[in-house]
């Protein structure tokens, strides 16, 4: 978190890429107004409830389609029944440029179409336990865009919620994205740092994950 020490692209496995700063400012603040927009409605933002009755600590909207364990919906059978917004075409076209750059293969991203998006804020106490991401009926990659307070992201193995894994600190307007081998790895939050956000952003307090998926399902 120190702004004077360069922090180089890794990937921390197969298929997952770390690209730090890689969203500017003005594109921060653009998704930050979205992301207020969707968190209004038609289906607001909300903190999901478990199958066995837990509730996640994060708040999620969706766009596109409606995500709920452990299933998508073109509407919100469990907050208010309404259809959710549309996916914008601008989100895909930044969602190719993620791919496109993260792998360093403009033909990836080219061929990439995500259809869902899922987003996430975070406050001080919030944190998100290992899970897979396998709820799609496509193997494309999943796009992490990191906007508000810095936390500790944990990227670990297709296999087991526990090691090996590695920690990555993702800051404001960082990308993440994972596939190929490691598109069903198992990841999490378990820390965000209150107070690192840059208000400049649009988001004095918090942090903003922005999830883009292919979901694989017709229509």
């Amino acid at each position: 978190m120190n702004a004077l020490l360069p922090r180089p692209r890794s990937s921390p496995a197969p298929g997952a890429v770390h690209v730090p700063g890689w969203l500017d400012l003005d594109r921060q603040r653009e998704l930050v107004a979205a992301c207020r927009e969707w968190a209004r409605g038609p289906v607001p933002m909300r903190h999901t409830r478990l199958p066995r009755g837990g509730v996640m600590s994060v708040q999620t909207v969706c766009v596109g389609w409606h995500w709920r364990p452990y299933a998508y919906s073109r509407t919100a059978p469990d907050v208010n029944g309404a259809r959710v917004a549309a996916f914008p075409s601008w989100l895909a076209e930044l969602g190719r440029a993620a791919v496109a750059d993260a792998y360093q293969d403009p033909a990836a991203g080219a061929s990439y179409a995500p259809d869902t998006a899922l987003v996430n804020f975070y406050d001080g106490a919030a944190a998100m336990g290992m899970h897979q991401d396998k709820d799609e009926r496509a193997n494309a990659p999943v796009v992490s865009l990191s906007i508000g307070d810095t936390c500790v992201f944990r990227f670990g193995n297709p296999d087991t919620r526990t090691r090996p894994y590695t920690d990555v600190l993702l800051e404001s307007g960082d990308l993440f994205v994972f596939g190929g081998p490691s598109r069903y790895a198992y990841h999490g939050v378990p820390k965000v740092h209150p107070g690192t956000a840059d208000p400049a952003t649009g988001l004095t307090a918090g942090r903003l994950n922005l999830t883009l998926r292919t979901t694989g399902l017709p229509g």
